[in-house]
């Protein structure tokens, strides 16, 4: 059995003394030896301390800043399990910024994250935290509780784990009446290169969130826009890496034969067609993927050769996907040639 005294009890005043955390759990508190009732008396009415949450004490008595208010959020929602002392503005020496099972999430995530068309910190009456269904929790003050049955993996912003944008926008979107602003905050996600349309629709679904009106709406021209941004990369790309030029955005028919498909990209000499995949997960994503998948095979039956390039691939990686492309135009020689169709712009 092991016994770890406690630290030789200190002074109220030291404990918020120059370069030490200014926002402390009363367990943190009480590892520095300062009891219950010390904290209860420094936090009465024009005393020098505050208590910002239950068991999170703001060790000053002006308002708290953006940053502590972040941070005591987190301790509140982390509370129970959090036993070091975070990294906070103005404290020095190795301190561990670590709240298990929580993060930020909606308009503060978001915020946090550079999004231009969202409130500052200071105006948030309230800051979204995300844990775990099974935390017994309550919204209080300043701190709204995000449930999930699933924590996904925090991004550090600023020092402080913050939700995926996906997922914080999800968030954000379920307290939102308002469809201009729902709009908004989808557009500037794929404008800003925050993440790509499919990861926001599938949290979207996730959360059922899809069944407003507002909400569908705002999908619908997301999904436009994330095209019409995947189109101009894919074209910056062609020209980047030295690619032969296609023909964009044709249709491909027998002759005097059955339609067989639109394309966003066709190289006829080599037989190569090029399909940007931008299906995102609806309800009719099965029946979406099965045309995709009629149509490709059909194709390669007539010995042309489909590729399939998602917009986060063409984001992430484009020199890896011109490599894709290459190849297949070059493989093209060695191939039986493919039987002739017509090509039509759309």
């Amino acid at each position: 059995m092991t016994y770890n005294p406690p630290l030789t009890p200190r002074p109220p005043h030291e404990v918020a003394g120059a370069g030490r955390p200014r926002v402390m759990t009363t367990a943190q508190l009480r590892s520095h030896g300062v009891s219950a009732a010390e904290a209860n008396g420094q936090c009465r009415s024009g005393g020098p301390w505050q208590q910002l949450l239950p068991g999170v004490v703001l060790l000053h008595p002006g308002p708290p800043t953006s940053e502590e208010r972040l941070h005591a959020v987190l301790m509140y929602a982390a509370r129970e399990r959090a036993t070091a002392v975070p990294a906070q503005p103005g404290a020095e020496g190795p301190h561990v910024a670590a709240y298990p099972e929580a993060m930020i999430t909606g308009l503060a995530a978001l915020t946090l994250h550079g999004f231009s068309c969202t409130p500052p910190l200071p105006s948030l009456d309230v800051i979204d935290v995300l844990v775990p269904r099974l935390r017994r929790l309550r919204s209080t003050g300043c701190a709204r509780i995000v449930r999930t049955p699933v924590l996904p993996a925090p991004e550090q912003v600023t020092g402080l784990p913050v939700a995926p944008v996906a997922r914080a926008l999800a968030d954000a979107v379920a307290g939102l009446s308002d469809a201009v602003v729902v709009r908004r905050l989808m557009t500037e996600a794929v404008r800003g290169a925050h993440c790509d349309p499919a990861s926001v629709v599938r949290e979207l679904t996730e959360a059922r969130l899809l069944n407003r009106p507002h909400v569908l709406d705002a999908v619908d021209s997301l999904l436009a826009e994330g095209r019409v941004i995947a189109e101009d990369r894919l074209y910056r790309m062609v020209r980047a890496f030295g690619l032969p030029d296609p023909v964009w955005n044709v249709d491909l028919r027998l002759p005097g034969g059955p339609y067989l498909g639109g394309l966003d990209a066709y190289w006829p000499e080599q037989a190569v067609a090029l399909e940007l995949d931008t299906r995102a997960p609806r309800q009719d994503d099965d029946a979406l993927w099965s045309e995709y998948a009629r149509k490709r095979e059909h194709l390669e039956r007539l010995g042309i050769t489909v590729v399939h390039i998602t917009p986060r691939k063409l984001r992430d990686c484009p020199e890896q996907q011109a490599t894709v492309i290459r190849t297949a135009l070059m493989a093209s020689a060695d191939r039986d040639p493919a039987a002739h169709v017509v090509v039509l712009p759309r």
